[in-house]
């Protein structure tokens, strides 16, 4: 398998972090993840409201979570595990996630709920 790429903080840019939270499912996903407060498995994180996210698009969500320095995936046999680099961003970014998620709340709560998009 190939390795995962998770860039530097140094690395991490503002614009990579406000494309991966402008798609709902993403914010939903990054917000549980980051309210978790520990590493959560990508198959716990499948249902929103009562929808399921297809596999391949979950992995899609999680790439795009990945590579823009919001999350650390780790492979566990079949199992991919993630946790929040808030503390990393928050060191890099002060701030910018908090705005990003308060300002999305409702439409992430929406979402959650399976109401939005």
């Amino acid at each position: 398998m190939r390795p995962l790429f998770h860039p530097a903080i140094e690395d991490v840019q503002p614009q990579a972090i406000l494309h991966a939270l402008s798609d709902p499912r993403r914010a939903v996903i990054f917000a549980r993840i980051r309210s978790a407060g520990c590493v959560e498995a990508c198959s716990a994180l499948s249902a929103m409201g009562d929808q399921i996210i297809p596999k391949s698009s979950l992995s899609s969500h999680f790439k795009v979570l990945r590579e823009a320095g919001l999350i650390h995936c780790e492979r566990h046999g079949v199992e991919m595990r993630n946790r929040s680099r808030c503390a990393e961003v928050e060191s890099r970014f002060p701030g910018l996630l908090s705005a990003i998620i308060g300002a999305y709340a409702s439409s992430i709560d929406a979402s959650a709920c399976g109401t939005g998009k």
